[in-house]
């Protein structure tokens, strides 16, 4: 696999103006089914590079990075939450004349997404096909966020922001990989450089609100994938400390037991860490259909 660094990854990506915003999407038509990508927190579209050519043979793709993350706007006052991100992935679609998508998701991704399933079990007007969901926290009860999370969520989170630095990030950040899919120091000075471009490093004290959301609005969202009616996937790693086993655990009490696949000895990030063994469950879960 060619290595590609986000200076590559994002010379060929688009821009889209939302609510004066400008949105980074990465999208290659190739006149298939299309799938949509959803990134997690802190990180962006970037995420998803392994996969990009793999999954090109099978599909059409588009992969936003969401306001307030890699490349796109970073505005400093700006009403961050679950509700806008779906707002802005929708009218991306709905500008590209996408109405039709297959999903796959990922950690904050995920929250999103099944913001997105609600509205189309409510409106017509977009359909998912199918849906896969990796490590993210779909059932708060059984989501278990780091410490520098919980800080940042605090009252104390806007002075943390301001302390946040490369050292801060890169120590919390690989506590979530397994112990020997660890990455590498140029793959954390690249994922660092996203997370602080345009200072977005200085909001994730607003942007990790969506924590208190997912309480909020637990009904709805855990509901949305309860009353999903397409198929539907899990992909996770268990080594995970956030949303590994417990998760899993979980899914299978109230979502299903079908469709459940474990990558052993991987963390929060599979498709960083294990992108071959994904793409072969992923392939198997589309192919079934």
């Amino acid at each position: 696999m060619e290595c590609c660094s986000p200076n590559q990854w994002y010379q060929t990506t688009d821009t889209f103006l939302w609510n004066s915003h400008q949105i980074v999407y990465k999208e290659e038509n190739v006149g298939q089914d299309y799938l949509l990508l959803v990134h997690g927190f802190p990180t962006a579209s970037y995420d998803w590079w392994k996969l990009w050519q793999p999954l090109s043979r099978h599909f059409s793709l588009i992969a936003p990075d969401m306001l307030g993350f890699g490349y796109s706007d970073k505005p400093q006052n700006f009403p961050y939450s679950i509700m806008t991100q779906a707002d802005l992935i929708l009218d991306l679609l709905k500008s590209k004349g996408i109405h039709r998508f297959h999903i796959i998701a990922h950690d904050y991704g995920d929250t999103v997404v099944q913001e997105i399933l609600a509205r189309t079990q409510e409106d017509a007007t977009f359909e998912a096909p199918s849906v896969c969901l990796l490590n993210g926290g779909i059932f708060p009860e059984s989501h278990h966020p780091l410490p520098i999370q919980k800080l940042l969520m605090s009252p104390v989170g806007f002075v943390l922001s301001r302390l946040l630095n490369k050292q801060k990030f890169v120590k919390s950040f690989s506590k979530i990989f397994g112990a020997h899919s660890q990455l590498k120091d140029k793959e954390l000075d690249d994922y660092w450089m996203l997370v602080s471009r345009k200072n977005g490093h200085r909001i994730a004290h607003k942007i990790i609100r969506y924590m208190k959301e997912r309480v909020e609005h637990r009904e709805r969202w855990v509901g949305a994938l309860r009353t999903f009616q397409n198929p539907l996937a899990l992909i996770n790693g268990p080594e995970d400390p956030i949303s590994g086993q417990v998760m899993v655990d979980r899914y299978k009490e109230i979502i299903s037991d079908k469709n459940i696949w474990l990558l052993e000895g991987i963390g929060h990030y599979p498709q960083v860490e294990a992108p071959q063994q994904l793409l072969n469950y992923y392939l198997k879960f589309v192919e079934k259909q």
